[in-house]
């Protein structure tokens, strides 16, 4: 889990990455939360996503937005975020060429930049997207959504209303040549405190279900 250091829009971005352990691997991109709530690279949740992917052969990196532990710059309400995301994902994709698949995984402000960053890159086939603040930001950029993917949202989170998750999900499932998964975690809250392994699970799951050979999903 080498620390590495590269270029962003407004100067370096500090994260983690982990190198494909074979060739023509896929790529994974994990987004933490929100910074202004204290959101890092080394939440609970990202460090855990991150450590699926890695277990699972993907070339996998988490980073820290601007202005968050040594990246520079100053937060930018999501559109220079999404400008970081984009610009570390030209980086792992510079290290590792040869990637065909890209996924990005992002926790509840994380998770709006990951679903920003499927739209522009066509090379993004697979999300995970936990907690996303459908009450707080307009989603209707996904239009159409690209790719298939899960979204995770506990029960009991009062940040983010379960019920504006599953007016998302029910909107994109309209959508043809993609398929929405949509798991819900009873006693959960915005930060599954209690319920993380529950949380992972649900991830284990459905990444078994989209990298089998099998899967009718691509």
């Amino acid at each position: 889990m080498p620390s590495v250091i590269f270029p962003g829009p407004e100067g370096r971005l500090e994260g983690r990455f982990s190198p494909a352990t074979r060739p023509r691997a896929p790529v994974a991109m994990i987004l933490h939360p929100h910074s202004q709530g204290g959101g890092t690279m080394n939440d609970r949740i990202v460090q855990r996503l991150y450590k699926t992917f890695v277990d699972r052969g993907f070339a996998t990196l988490r980073f820290n937005f601007r202005g968050v532990g040594r990246s520079q710059g100053s937060f930018d309400n999501g559109v220079g975020e999404l400008s970081d995301a984009a610009s570390a994902l030209d980086w792992v994709q510079s290290i590792h060429p040869e990637a065909q698949t890209t996924w990005v995984a992002g926790v509840s402000f994380g998770a709006l930049i990951g679903m920003q960053l499927l739209m522009r890159r066509p090379e993004i086939r697979g999300f995970i997207s936990i907690a996303p603040p459908a009450n707080m930001y307009d989603f209707s950029f996904l239009a159409p959504c690209p790719a298939s993917g899960i979204f995770i949202q506990g029960l009991a989170d009062t940040v983010v209303q379960p019920v504006s998750v599953q007016k998302l999900v029910d909107k994109l499932r309209t959508q043809r040549h993609i398929t929405i998964h949509h798991e819900e975690i009873p006693r959960a809250n915005h930060f599954f405190e209690k319920e993380n392994d529950e949380l992972m699970a649900a991830v284990d799951k459905y990444l078994n279900f989209r990298l089998d050979p099998a899967c009718p999903i691509r």
